[in-house]
């Protein structure tokens, strides 16, 4: 029997416990859509895997069906390759991937410590409480992004409103499409003027390619800017919260900061933002694990529940900033594996260690009863986070 995507959550940090359920029935699952579709849930590790390494899934927006909410089903705008096939997709991936690598990465972690500092050193002179989303969590990928693609970081706030609407599960198409209009037009404008007068930044760099037109250029960055903040403000709020909330992984990574890169890999695996996709349709019959998946059917992949996955990870509710963390699906799988994963790593890594390092006695200053969760965006996460530490004790 097909039923809706559950997201009914019994505890705000664990996936909804349907989910495991059905995982623990069979990996794939019939799933019915808001519009009456009916597709498949895809809960296991394994399967969610091999569907997304899969060239009979596709990604092409046009062909999508959303969950849990409404939305246009139309056709990816010029350099928005995350909802495209190849070649489409490869093309475009191609010419970005040489701005993401490791070693660029590495090259900009100095000024993302420095961005880092900059805001614990903003909330030491505020002083406790605040809202660690506000003044921590958001401004730290935000500025990153901004300085990377070369925007500039007084206009923040008016992307930060448009990105809200356009990852909203409650605004309207209508509002969608205005959003994301309002956001495009901005970026055009910008994507112009780096043609003009380029500098060191990301946009400038592919208006000099000469590969990509204005049009595909205001594409890619409407999708970079997005992704590039929205998914890793949630992390460093939610991951801080459960740390927050486990005393005893708190005190082992405070004891050895050494952990606070395999810890990050552990929260990405364990909170799995991304908590309503991502979504693929079948563009030929396909049958996987004794479960026929007939052309046109749409996929969801349940990112927590795969996560969650007994079968892959031992004791997988349990938050363990030790485990043998390879081959989580925090970042997706195949060729549309998240484009910016090792810039996340480092915002993570960075703003995690050095705000615990910074307030030793860093705590919550509401019950977990009392924050608000973000259960109405595509990326779950806490609306506010409110947090105190004694006075005088920053380092």
């Amino acid at each position: 029997m097909a039923r809706p995507l559950p997201t009914v959550r019994t505890r705000p940090l664990d996936p909804p416990t349907e989910l495991g359920r059905l995982r623990a029935e069979h990996p794939i699952s019939r799933l019915a859509y808001p519009d009456g579709h009916l597709g498949w849930l895809v809960t296991g590790h394994a399967a969610a895997r091999a569907i997304l390494a899969d060239p009979a899934f596709s990604a092409r927006s046009e062909l999508q069906r959303r969950p849990v909410g409404d939305g246009p089903r139309e056709p990816a705008g010029p350099g928005i390759f995350i909802n495209m096939d190849a070649p489409d997709h490869t093309r475009y991936r191609r010419l970005i991937t040489g701005q993401f690598t490791v070693r660029r990465m590495r090259e900009l972690e100095p000024r993302i410590e420095q961005i880092t500092a900059e805001s614990l050193d903003a909330m030491e002179r505020h002083g406790p409480p605040l809202d660690l989303v506000e003044s921590f969590a958001l401004p730290i990928p935000s500025l990153v992004i901004c300085e990377l693609l070369g925007v500039p970081s007084r206009e923040r706030e008016r992307f930060q409103r448009d990105t809200a609407v356009i990852a909203s599960l409650d605004a309207t198409a209508e509002q969608a499409r205005s959003a994301t209009a309002d956001l495009a037009r901005y970026l055009h404008e910008l994507v112009l003027r780096k043609r003009a007068d380029p500098a060191d930044d990301l946009i400038s760099d592919l208006t000099s390619g000469g590969e990509l037109n204005d049009e595909e250029l205001t594409g890619v960055a409407v999708m970079l800017l997005i992704a590039g903040h929205e998914t890793t403000a949630g992390m460093l709020s939610l991951g801080t919260l459960a740390l927050l909330s486990d005393p005893s992984q708190q005190a082992r990574l405070r004891a050895d900061p050494s952990l606070t890169g395999n810890a990050v890999e552990e929260l990405l695996r364990y909170l799995s933002i991304i908590h309503l996709g991502p979504t693929r349709t079948a563009v030929q019959d396909i049958e996987l694990y004794g479960v026929r998946i007939a052309a046109g059917e749409t996929v969801t992949i349940s990112l927590p529940a795969a996560n969650r996955d007994p079968g892959r990870f031992p004791d997988p509710d349990e938050l363990d900033l030790t485990r043998a963390t390879a081959g989580h699906l925090a970042f997706g799988h195949g060729i549309h594996q998240c484009i910016g994963q090792q810039l996340a790593r480092v915002e993570l890594r960075v703003g995690l260690n050095a705000l615990l390092r910074r307030f030793p006695t860093l705590r919550l200053a509401v019950t977990q009863e009392d924050i608000g969760f973000r259960t109405d965006s595509i990326t779950y996460g806490v609306r506010s986070l409110p947090v105190t530490w004694h006075l005088g004790e920053a380092t």
